[in-house]
């Protein structure tokens, strides 16, 4: 590993003689575990960060929700937390959201409130659904269109189990009393006091609803899988005119001017902003984007096309590879089992066994993503002996973020992308062991930047464009700093031998 001399502060809230460049932006970061407020100065500075886990809802067997009133009181509190104590020294102008993407919520138009909890991204219960449709000869049509596999990942068939079954929930979707909205839609909705109902080109690009290549919402995908038109949300530009804030929630009205999904927002704080840069984001799940320019790229290998970011009315597109399952594996070592107390932990333990022993976990939790897109896999651990113990455990659910990683390059390669280096961020990252591995098993350098936030930064970037903060991308990419380079260090021969243990335990799950 290699560090560059200057390195971000370990506590970003912490006091410090760092002179703060007004205007201030507050980027709302809406994840699958948590609620996060980041205010930025237009340096790229932290002023200001809040964040508040929710509950997860598992009502049965792969299936994840959430609380949409439960997103929104975290979403407010810490927003309100950081707003007050920015505007302290500074204002802020603009405010930019993103959001974990998938995750599908319908309301009352009248009244904003939800008719059913959030069902997440993760949450596999309309595998029938998918199916069906499969069954009926619509794949291909879908996938042309979108760009994304026929999945329970994605929105459509969420809200059409929605509407299915909520009594009366289709008629008066029909009619334009429901709303639908990924996570960014609804806190729009409530931000602005029912106002606007809206969403960006990235978030529309997620929901199996919009066609790509058209840049709208298409009449044969949304016949497909049963969604009204009526109840859908107005398709912007990522770095536009979202609304205003309800002059009640922070005192004076703000406008929301950036939004997009949260592994385009990284792309964009990462400044992936020409044909072949690359970014891997490590939080609950991993997601590896590659953009490809304005050619929507057709993959071969099970990967989705999708679009990157939609600016000045100019379409950017990307390959993407998602992973179901990375931080959310630590988590589940946290939460389910007690081995560790925090995810700070994991790092020494890894690193206290020379090896991994043959001890594999292959966290299926709720199913594989790419390239395998195995909705019923379930999670197993091969290859324990009466010696294994704890650290085996922590190092497995570590090397399976690894190992899955190398599964979505190993695919972006047999499509053609073929990066020099791999840009990285999330709260995985920090763990300076996981980096070196993955440098070591994708044989290919690994840059990590001073600002590990790369998601909410990117929202913040979005809204400074659409603001004035920023004059061009190119001004933003001007900002981007190393942290910390990663090189390869693993010889061939136990390279060879980690991944063919991978690949191992994977066939036996995938039986």
């Amino acid at each position: 590993m290699t560090e560059s001399p200057a390195k971000s502060p370990a506590n970003p809230t912490a006091k410090s003689t760092t002179v703060f460049e007004a205007p201030y932006i507050l980027a709302i970061d809406q994840g699958t575990t948590s609620s996060r407020a980041i205010v930025f100065d237009r340096a790229g500075n932290i002023v200001a960060v809040a964040q508040k886990e929710f509950a997860q809802i598992y009502p049965d067997d792969g299936w994840v929700e959430h609380d949409p009133e439960e997103i929104w009181q975290t979403t407010l509190d810490v927003s309100r937390d950081v707003f007050a104590i920015a505007e302290k020294t500074g204002e802020i102008a603009a405010i930019g959201i993103t959001n974990q993407r998938e995750t599908t919520i319908l309301w009352d138009r009248a009244t904003g409130k939800p008719l059913h909890n959030a069902i997440v991204w993760q949450d596999r219960r309309t595998a029938e659904i998918c199916q069906a449709l499969r069954d009926a000869g619509h794949e291909k049509d879908i996938a042309a269109r979108t760009g994304l596999l026929l999945d329970p990942y994605f929105s459509a068939s969420k809200a059409a189990w929605i509407l299915d079954h909520v009594e009366g929930a289709r008629a008066r979707a029909e009619t334009g009393e429901i709303c639908f909205g990924t996570v960014d839609s609804f806190l729009i909705w409530r931000l602005t006091g029912g106002t606007s109902h809206v969403t960006d080109a990235t978030n529309a690009s997620r929901t199996s609803l919009y066609n790509i290549h058209e840049n709208a919402w298409d009449t044969a995908l949304t016949d497909h899988f049963r969604v009204p038109p009526a109840c859908l949300p107005e398709v912007l530009d990522c770095a536009a005119g979202f609304g205003m804030t309800d002059p009640e929630i922070f005192g004076r009205s703000v406008p929301i001017s950036g939004v997009a999904g949260d592994q385009q927002a990284a792309a964009i704080g990462q400044a992936c902003f020409n044909a072949g840069d690359i970014k891997s984001t490590y939080g609950t799940g991993c997601f590896v984007l590659a953009h490809t320019g304005d050619k929507a790229l057709a993959s071969d290998n099970k990967l989705l096309t999708t679009i990157a970011y939609r600016l000045d009315g100019k379409t950017s597109y990307a390959l993407e590879g998602s992973i179901f399952i990375a931080g959310a594996a630590i988590q589940w070592l946290r939460d389910e089992l007690g081995i560790v107390k925090d995810a700070s932990e994991t790092a020494a333990l890894a690193e206290s066994i020379d090896n991994n022993h043959g001890v594999y976990l292959v966290p299926a939790f709720t199913g594989l993503g790419a390239p395998h897109w195995a909705p019923d896999a379930r999670g197993a651990i091969h290859g324990l002996t009466r010696g294994a113990g704890r650290a085996h455990l922590v190092r497995a659910a570590l090397e399976a973020v690894v190992y899955q990683t190398a599964d979505l390059m190993t695919a972006m390669a047999k499509d053609g992308v073929t990066p020099k280096t791999l840009n990285v961020d999330g709260g995985m990252v920090a763990n300076d062991w996981v980096m070196q591995f993955l440098a070591d098993i994708l044989d290919l350098p690994i840059e990590r930047p001073r600002v590990l936030e790369t998601t909410a930064l990117g929202a913040a970037y979005l809204a400074g464009l659409q603001a004035g903060i920023f004059g061009s991308t190119d001004e933003i990419a001007e900002r981007w700093r190393l942290d910390a380079r990663f090189q390869p260090a693993m010889a061939e021969k136990t390279r060879t031998q980690n991944i063919s243990g991978w690949e191992d335990a994977l066939r036996r799950t995938l039986v």
